[in-house]
């Protein structure tokens, strides 16, 4: 079931990325310019496009591929020759297109969208290896600013990617912009966690442990920094729930996974 829970904000989520009244964005957790923030965040995943895996595997002990099969599973896509189609934003690598794929029908399709060419590339050559080019295409775009007519999917799902637009808002506008009515939103992202003493477990490993394993694995702690920074700054589950109202959808609720370390929120453009 999902639920909603009304505990207080222990992390250091301030809402969205980007401060109108100077013009800056959060950038982990210095300010830069907010003509700057998305060439910065571009560079972080064109260095770890290649290790995205074993990036989503220190960030979260292996846990995000229980979590994306909850997100599969939520979904519930078609298993019959109904025809569907996803729209998976910063999906590049094509973690969450191919588990969509093997778990739905031969109609259902997906558009995987995202900034880094990087990341598609590795996303190509995984769709390939699975064979199921002709299910799955990749485009390159910006999630503030889709390159899709609108009403024209019946899901959207991102995964880890919200954290890392500047303008969260314009992000969930286009979400709702390109969805059909009835269509569903999805998204998977680190929160806040909720539970006594792993709360601070957590925080050691992220911090002291995590850019430490990305040195040694990637030479680059600096990028993994970065991410669990970012983490940090992302608005909390309620007022995450709040911009995705706000965006227009319906039914709007979130489930927290292992303690509220991660979350899916879900809405509807009814």
């Amino acid at each position: 079931m999902d639920q909603n829970s009304q505990t207080t904000s222990q992390n250091t989520g301030q809402g969205p990325a980007h401060n109108a009244s100077d013009n800056t964005a959060s950038f982990g957790f210095r300010a830069v310019p907010e003509t700057e923030r998305q060439g910065l965040v571009n560079k972080v995943f064109a260095s770890v496009a290649g290790r995205y895996d074993l990036m989503n595997d220190l960030m979260s002990g292996g846990l995000h591929r229980l979590w994306k099969r909850e997100l599969i599973t939520m979904l519930n896509a078609p298993r019959g020759a109904t025809p569907f189609k996803l729209l998976d934003v910063a999906g590049g690598t094509g973690d969450i297109s191919i588990r969509y794929a093997n778990d739905s029908g031969p109609n259902a399709t997906a558009v995987i969208c995202d900034i880094s060419p990087e990341m598609l590339e590795v996303g190509r050559r995984r769709i390939a290896d699975a064979g199921l080019q002709n299910r799955i295409q990749c485009v390159e775009g910006n999630a503030e600013e889709l390159p899709f007519e609108s009403s024209s999917f019946d899901a959207y799902t991102i995964a880890f990617g919200i954290r890392n637009v500047t303008h969260i808002d314009r992000a969930l506008a286009e979400a709702y912009r390109v969805l059909k009515p009835g269509g569903r939103f999805l998204c998977l992202e680190f929160s806040e966690c909720r539970v006594p003493v792993l709360d601070r477990l957590y925080d050691f490993h992220s911090f002291e442990i995590i850019p430490r394993l990305g040195q040694l694995t990637a030479g680059d702690a600096e990028s993994y920094r970065y991410l669990v920074e970012s983490i940090r700054r992302f608005p909390t589950q309620e007022k995450f729930a709040e911009l995705v109202r706000n965006a227009g959808f319906s039914r709007v609720s979130y489930r927290n996974l292992t303690g509220g370390i991660a979350a899916i929120h879900g809405g509807w453009k009814i």
